[in-house]
């Protein structure tokens, strides 16, 4: 199971932005997998611009993510997976948030340069990976992030959408979980002197998708001997909100896995617990494919 990072020479033949993997079609189930975060792919101008070395850079990476959901097609489920990594275009952002102080230029008016994630650094081109260590060498371009943009972001979403837009042509209803995965520091306990929590559900507290799935993944996930929190440390990203909308059919709920549950932190290697959870998520897939979303209302 290689972990290295992967490069893609722009002098070479183009890399398509994300891999969609088809239970079906027309669709045998409305449910559809995202993983916009395990990417790894790194273009060589934006190595050649980054101050990080190829192991500092990835740990923004959901590293193994899309192979812990990979046995979902089987089981009736879509899912798309991002090629190009976090760090390089983040599609869990609003495409054009950006931070006006990574560019050498000024950023056209459209560009959201205020809101809590271009201030953390994690805007759709991020200025720093985890613990906060800057990115880059030197500013970026505008010409470059809208590149980035354009060629990667816009593609994965449309892709997106087309999968969400058949499974309710199809089934009169959309449901879509997001997959990330956590750094098990912040995966922190409400209770005190509690374990830490190995799952978190975040549906934004309730608006993105109705109670029932939200339930029924909880519910899973405990009989299976997870800890499971709801919205917190994580409430769901852009994704989730954005596609989100129980009143229009789609329902959006985010799954964040702790990285302590199947793999080394430091070394970005899987340990034995991915067989188990890769299981493990067949299972809850399984039990959200056989149920009849049609009937939410």
């Amino acid at each position: 199971m290689s972990t290295a990072p992967l490069t893609a020479d722009e002098n070479g033949p183009p890399t398509a932005p994300f891999e969609v993997l088809r239970a079906g079609s027309p669709p045998p189930t409305p449910v559809v997998f995202a993983s916009p975060h395990s990417g790894r792919v790194y273009p060589d101008e934006m190595m050649a611009a980054s101050a990080l070395g190829p192991h500092d850079i990835r740990v923004s990476e959901d590293a193994f993510v899309d192979e812990l959901i990979a046995p979902a097609p089987a089981k009736g489920a879509a899912v798309i997976q991002a090629t190009f990594a976090r760090a390089y275009v983040d599609l869990n952002r609003e495409a054009w948030e950006l931070d006006p102080g990574m560019f050498e230029d000024e950023l056209p008016e459209f560009a959201r340069g205020r809101s809590a994630r271009v201030a953390a650094g994690l805007g759709s081109i991020a200025r720093v990976v985890a613990e906060g260590r800057e990115i880059y060498s030197r500013k970026l371009s505008f010409a470059e992030a809208k590149r980035r943009i354009e060629t990667a972001h816009g593609p994965y979403h449309d892709a997106l959408g087309q999968l969400l837009a058949e499974a309710r042509a199809t089934h009169g209803v959309a449901v879509l979980i997001d997959w990330h995965s956590m750094p098990s520091a912040a995966a922190g306990s409400p209770v005190k002197g509690a374990k830490p929590t190995d799952i978190v559900l975040g549906d934004r507290y309730g608006s993105s998708c109705a109670p029932e799935l939200t339930r029924l993944a909880e519910k899973t996930l405990i009989a299976l001997g997870y800890r499971v929190a709801r919205n917190a440390p994580y409430a769901g990203g852009w994704t989730t909100e954005h596609y989100g909308r129980p009143h229009l059919r789609t329902h959006a709920l985010q799954i964040e896995l702790s990285r302590a549950l199947y793999m080394d932190e430091k070394t970005l290697t899987a340990t034995d617990g991915l067989k188990r959870l890769r299981r493990d998520i067949g299972r809850l897939t399984e039990a959200v494919a056989a149920t009849d979303w049609s009937k939410l209302r």
